[in-house]
């Protein structure tokens, strides 16, 4: 059990950061004793007895002089080294004299990130940056897009359990990774642009024949595209007036049976609007009218029934839901009204948020929100694989965005060819498959029609995951997993000596996999940890110290 010290400012990011890292944790009681002890800041450390002390401050406190720890800098907005992975630290941050850069280093400065040593019978850890300002930085603010590619919140959780393991400190948890699965990913689809002929010489058309006919040519000269692509694109626009009259089909209709097809029995997520030629607002007033839709749910309900049909969820891509409350419940009743489906999940259109967002989703009734990510780049805006709950509100669960197919694409983005962006992929894919959690990936209705083409680097994806032993899930599973996960209870009292009982509050049957628990082994050990399924609860795990 880890008994945690800190101000009550911070309980709300306290509690969030254990249901990511999900073990046997509770503020510290002064009538308990513990294993391991995690201060932010040095109060109680005179009583304690912990085997483990874990000090996180970004600035000098007590112990330090009592110590004669010696501090190297004090600086703000560093890169950490940790076992070779970079950690941004966005707050202010101490470093220290001595030989422990082998295991947390100021990349810089070459001083050691973290000072550990035995005193008065304990092993005590100090570290230079605050752990939970930094944990609150990356759930409300999130990473700047220069970081993206950096799982920076999983990498605190994995340096504190690295710390853990490395004393020997018995150590239980519920992984992020569902049972029978390595890990999870959510497809998914926003749906803005379903025909090219309700478009009529508006911005969408304009930009279609640059892209199609100038750009395409451009990208060919830089080996983004192929000969065929091009050719194929040129043919489009001239089809063009054809699609018009009628007498050629529609090249972006019939976006659902090509995804039907591409991912089979890979259940996706379709993110609909729900009114047409709304732009909606933002900050200033009015939205730009280009924002606007031209469609609405309504005019492609046999394309969603279709959808359904096979499996695949229908969400709501907002237009004001992100900024009102009210709004929010109007679009979200007619994707219930169109769907019938009672428990419904968001994606803004242009990704449309701020911090208030969340409690405005909330209030609207909205099942989940699936807004947070880039849409200049690809990677972990709020620095983690897992959904996790905003600080402000009651239930929503964010399920953040990881891959959005213009941000690969687009010249004033990353402007990437198709191979180089596999390129990319599979290295996000690699760190899914390693930290557990989930991948989220959003490629537009459009995508794998003349002017974009982005089918090959699509199909490629879906193979490789497909490779990886994932749950492919849709959203609303996906965040129906998490929520499971994070209804498990941990009880080290009253089953035993030395057993820790963990018990799933909120069942959901066989609508989603079931869990693991993870029990760490000493160091040396023939398996670094041995995982037991559950879907329930389960106990008798006989862990020697984790409860006395």
């Amino acid at each position: 059990m880890i008994g945690v010290i800190a101000d009550s400012a911070e309980h709300g990011v306290i509690r969030e950061f254990f249901e990511l890292f999900k073990t046997p944790w509770e503020f510290y009681r002064s009538d308990r004793q513990y294993e391991v002890l995690l201060c932010s800041g040095d109060g109680g450390l005179d009583e304690s007895t912990a085997k483990l002390v874990l000090i996180y401050a970004s600035r000098d406190v007590a112990f330090d002089a009592v110590e004669k720890i010696e501090i190297a800098a004090r600086t703000s907005n560093r890169i950490l080294s940790y076992n070779g992975v970079r950690i941004p630290i966005y707050g202010e941050n101490i470093t220290f004299r001595g030989n422990q850069r082998d295991i947390l280093m100021d990349e810089e400065l070459q001083y050691a990130g973290i000072h550990q040593h035995q005193s008065s019978g304990r092993v005590v850890a100090r570290i230079g940056y605050d752990l939970f300002s930094e944990i609150r930085v990356l759930l409300t603010s999130g990473q700047p897009a220069v970081y993206a590619d950096i799982p920076t919140l999983d990498l605190h959780i994995a340096l504190l359990r690295d710390l853990l393991i490395a004393n020997e400190v018995p150590l239980v948890e519920v992984p992020p990774v569902p049972d029978g699965y390595r890990f999870i990913t959510c497809l998914t689809h926003d749906v803005d642009h379903p025909s090219i002929r309700c478009h009529k010489w508006d911005h969408t058309i304009v930009g279609f024949l640059y892209r199609a006919v100038l750009e395409a040519l451009v990208n060919l000269f830089r080996s983004r595209i192929t000969a065929r692509d091009l050719f194929a694109n040129w043919a489009a626009a001239l089809k063009l007036p054809f699609v018009y009259m009628g007498l050629a089909k529609d090249f972006w209709d019939g976006f659902d049976d090509r995804y039907l097809e591409l991912e089979k029995e890979c259940c996706s997520t379709f993110f609909v609007i729900p009114f047409k030629d709304n732009p909606g607002k933002d900050h200033h007033g009015s939205a730009p009218a280009f924002r606007a839709a031209r469609y609405g749910a309504q005019d492609i309900v046999e394309t969603i029934g279709k959808l359904a049909a096979a499996g695949c969820e229908i969400g709501l891509h907002g237009i004001d839901a992100w900024l009102n409350s009210i709004d929010g419940q109007r679009e979200l009743e007619e994707i219930g009204r169109i769907t019938g489906a009672g428990e419904i999940g968001v994606r803004m259109h242009w990704l449309y948020y701020d911090q208030k967002s969340a409690v405005a989703l909330e209030h609207a009734g909205a099942a989940y929100d699936s807004t947070v990510g880039y849409k200049e780049t690809v990677g972990y805006r709020s620095g983690t694989t897992q959904a996790y709950k905003p600080l402000d509100v009651d239930r929503l669960l964010e399920l953040p965005m990881h891959v959005m197919d213009t941000a690969l694409f687009y010249p004033v983005y990353m402007g990437l060819s198709q191979p180089q962006a596999t390129e990319i992929l599979e290295r996000l894919v690699d760190n899914v498959s390693h930290l557990g959690g989930c991948i989220t990936v959003n490629w537009h209705d459009r995508s794998l029609s003349p002017e974009r083409l982005w089918y090959a680097c699509y199909r490629d994806l879906v193979e490789d995951l497909k490779n990886r032993g994932t749950w492919f899930a849709t959203a609303g599973q996906a965040t129906s997993w998490f929520k499971k996960r994070r209804s498990v209870v941990f009880e080290t009292d009253g089953a035993g000596p030395n057993t820790v009982h963990a018990k799933v509050m909120d069942l959901y049957g066989d609508t989603v996999p079931g869990l693991r628990l993870r029990t760490y082994n000493p160091r040396g050990s023939h398996e670094e940890y041995v995982d037991t399924a559950f879907n329930e609860s389960i106990d008798n795990r006989t862990l020697a110290g984790v409860g006395r």
